[in-house]
């Protein structure tokens, strides 16, 4: 795709870059169509929102009453969890704050952080990953050469975060996750974070050192064990209020003197790179695509305004040069290897084992466990 002339949606900015997506007559794509069928149903940024929230955090505080913490919110230092963590403070919630700190924080993310917790607070525990394996699992998955390479990051989140949830008796997940600025995902672009079939997989395959220190969860843990043992949920706040992003920012700053990192996920020095160089270079896909499509439908900016964001570079040649003699450096590699890994071609994850035929499988059950007892069984609000 990346050398043909895209097809542009009529309403948002998403293109043929997703090479799953469909237009109806006018030149609308799928996920317009989604967003205004399905996803917006579960928007709430009205006063029905408000008191459902407010009923939501009445029985979190009223469960963990005689709890050290009442929920759990892992904080990286990015606008949505930040600004989560004020909302907490302002609910009177007593969250354990977990930061995973993976090797990539850029020095604004560490201030940021410790600007949060101070002013909120709240207790923070910093999950230090061992570096080694890290290292060793990142390199993998650049010579697996698939699009996902935030996964190794991602998935040692989400690991930690039910660990310490488990471990401490916590019930409830407070998640940053939102409609008002992701409500477009294309699934063509990713595989899940949270198949550790696939990372297995690829570190077998590339992988020199034996992971030790390096926790997974398991599809049953993820979808069995945790939401219906455990009786876990997880809670995403933003979508039950107006959540917008540059109105969060400037609260942010006036509160706690939050720092702006220039790009979305500029807290991760290799989730940037990935973001605004690997993903472009290799597969043709442009991030700002989704997050803006994603605003422009909860109405925060409009099309024209994200046209004109594209328009923008993604990386300057200076801090280019300098990121990736950084990332290079760090994983051990020359600037030469880094940029082999990125200029071959790119793979699909369904060239790995991973979950997919298990996933379906589980899906199926639990759909048909919904028709039995007559209600949803997510674990999520």
């Amino acid at each position: 795709m990346k050398n043909k002339e895209k097809q542009v949606c009529t309403r948002c900015v998403m293109d043929t870059s997703d090479n799953e997506i469909k237009f109806d007559a006018d030149g609308i794509c799928n996920h317009c169509t989604e967003f205004k069928e399905v996803t917006s149903k579960n928007w709430l940024p009205n006063a029905c929102g408000k008191k459902k929230l407010e009923n939501i955090f009445d029985k979190v505080r009223k469960e963990g009453k005689n709890k050290e913490y009442d929920c759990i919110i892992g904080l990286s230092g990015g606008c949505d969890s930040s600004y989560l963590a004020l909302i907490l403070k302002d609910y009177n919630l007593r969250p354990l704050v977990v930061h995973v700190d993976a090797g990539w924080n850029s020095e604004l993310a560490v201030y940021n952080i410790e600007q949060i917790v101070k002013y909120c607070g709240f207790e923070l525990y910093t999950h230090v990953m061992d570096w080694q394996e890290i290292q060793d699992l990142q390199v993998s998955f650049l010579k697996a050469g698939v699009a996902n390479q935030d996964t190794v990051q991602d998935h040692a989140f989400f690991a930690t975060l039910y660990h310490f949830a488990v471990k401490h008796k916590i019930n409830y997940i407070i998640s940053g996750g939102n409609i008002a600025t992701e409500s477009v995902f294309p699934n063509s672009w990713h595989h899940a974070a949270m198949d550790a079939i696939q990372i297995k997989s690829i570190h077998a395959k590339y992988g020199i050192r034996n992971l030790k220190k390096y926790q997974t969860i398991s599809l049953f843990k993820y979808y069995f064990y945790y939401p219906f043992v455990k009786k876990m949920k997880t809670i995403r706040p933003l979508n039950f209020m107006e959540y917008d992003r540059e109105d969060a920012l400037n609260v942010l700053k006036s509160k706690v003197g939050y720092k702006e990192y220039g790009k979305k996920h500029g807290e991760s020095i290799f989730t940037k790179f990935f973001q605004n160089y690997y993903l472009p270079t290799k597969f043709g896909m442009d991030k700002r695509k989704p997050h803006l499509s994603s605003m422009i439908l909860s109405g925060q900016i409009t099309r024209e305004q994200a046209l004109m964001e594209l328009q923008k570079p993604l990386y300057s040649e200076i801090e280019l040069t300098q990121d990736k003699s950084y990332i290079a450096k760090k994983l051990g590699l020359t600037e030469k290897e880094l940029d082999d890994y990125i200029n071959v071609p790119g793979h699909s994850y369904k060239e790995f084992r991973n979950w997919d035929r298990w996933y379906n499988i589980i899906k199926g059950v639990q759909s048909y466990a919904e028709k039995i007892i007559n209600r949803s069984v997510k674990n999520y609000n």
